[in-house]
């Protein structure tokens, strides 16, 4: 299956090139999350402009609104790291709830970490309007989220995990249950790790964790293959003079399993991954992991106006990458589906020069994207003008600046 063949893709994708925003996110509310015991907040579907003093809590509210999506947040923070601490104490609970406007009306979303009654770990509770849901794919169904943070600046030069993750936000967009896949594909993974740890022999579980991990795996691995494939291309065709004060990347994903993928049908892939981690498991075990699946691949970044790797550009030219790329998903994304996702863009304006931070208010603005952008200057996102609601964060407040706001 290609993800022409899911539903709202392909044939079902608006045609003309029109732009439209289903889903943005109306009011959210915080309790005790990070430096808010509580918070209501209510904006429109236009940029929303978080500005303060570091450490005023702009980042904590961009990395609330992460959680609304499949993964651990902004910050890959555990659970009880998020709950808000008060007077050395911290909180046994918090949750963070949206409201989501779309074409479809409007939908609410929360999640929060509920208190342990017996002892064990912290949960993770997962609603949609007000009922529970059957894991966290669920959000990707009702609204799609891809962010940049400062502590990606370095993304292109440190592991592949990060990149991998960078990969699959972009494709919950297009398909929600890829977020279910990789959950069952890291279960099955962690099931036959501990088989092998244990030495049980048992080889009828393990060729059933193996055919999970080779099901699963190729599905997870065509999909990553596929966005990036269509992203690339978009940035191709979009290399104009919108979008020349970014640099051009050139997008692959590389590995083993995504090269039988190009060279045969799905079905031998999922066989060949199949037969080579049966093969494989005297050495895995000895390894302490998994040495082949879609875990070992990684997305390969080239910026084609240096015709350099992305990991040797300077850390500014690294960052311009990462923002063209995004830039590029949430462009395709529309096209695709008809909804561009939210953009959660922390500090992301304070290394770009004038003529980049004009560049991406236009962008962001030509999409018709809600993004929610934080600066300690309010001045970076001059560039915006009247189209941006703006607030002013301060201790756990968030108040909204008016045109005669200094």
């Amino acid at each position: 299956m290609t993800l022409d063949d899911r539903p709202g893709i392909g044939a079902d994708a608006p045609k003309g090139g029109e732009l439209r925003v289903p889903g943005h996110v109306a009011r959210l509310d915080l309790t005790n999350f990070r430096s808010y015991a509580a918070l209501r907040l209510d904006v429109g579907p236009s940029p929303v402009v978080l500005t303060g003093a570091n450490g005023a809590g702009k980042t904590n509210l961009l990395e609330a609104l992460s959680f609304l999506a499949p993964g651990r947040g902004l910050r890959r923070a555990a659970l009880p790291d998020v709950a808000r601490v008060h007077a050395g104490a911290a909180a046994t609970s918090w949750a963070v709830a949206a409201q989501v406007e779309g074409a479809d009306g409007a939908v609410a979303l929360g999640t929060g970490m509920e208190a342990s009654t017996n002892g064990g770990p912290a949960r993770r509770a997962v609603r949609i309007d007000g009922e529970p849901a059957r894991g966290q794919a669920a959000f990707a169904e009702r609204i799609s989220m891809i962010w940049l943070a400062p502590d990606m600046d370095r993304l292109f030069m440190e592991g592949g995990s990060g990149r991998r993750r960078f990969v699959d936000r972009m494709v919950y967009g297009f398909d929600p249950e890829h977020a279910r896949r990789i959950a069952v594909y890291e279960q099955a993974t962690r099931g036959r790790q501990k088989l092998l740890r244990e030495g049980s022999g048992d080889s009828v579980w393990l060729a059933a964790e193996e055919e999970t991990m080779a099901t699963t795996g190729i599905a997870i691995s065509a999909a990553r293959r596929e966005v990036v494939t269509r992203l690339d291309a978009a940035i191709t065709a979009e290399a104009d003079a919108r979008t020349r004060p970014f640099p051009r990347a050139g997008l692959t994903f590389e590995g083993a399993v995504e090269t039988w993928l190009a060279d045969g049908p799905a079905l031998e892939a999922e066989d060949r991954l199949r037969d080579t981690l049966a093969a494989g498991r005297a050495r895995d075990a000895d390894a302490g992991r998994a040495l082949h699946g879609p875990h070992r691949s990684d997305l390969v970044a080239h910026n084609h106006d240096k015709d350099m790797a992305a990991a040797l550009c300077s850390t500014g030219e690294q960052k311009a990458l990462l923002i063209a790329i995004v830039l590029a998903h949430a462009h395709l994304l529309g096209l695709t589906r008809g909804a561009a996702p939210v953009l959660l863009l922390d500090e992301v304006a304070a290394h770009l020069d004038q003529e980049r931070r004009a560049a991406l208010a236009e962008r962001i603005l030509s999409l018709g994207a809600q993004a929610w952008l934080t600066g300690t200057d309010r001045h970076l996102f001059e560039a915006f003008g009247s189209d941006a609601q703006i607030f002013e964060v301060n201790a756990g407040a968030v108040a909204p600046v008016t045109g005669d706001s200094p």
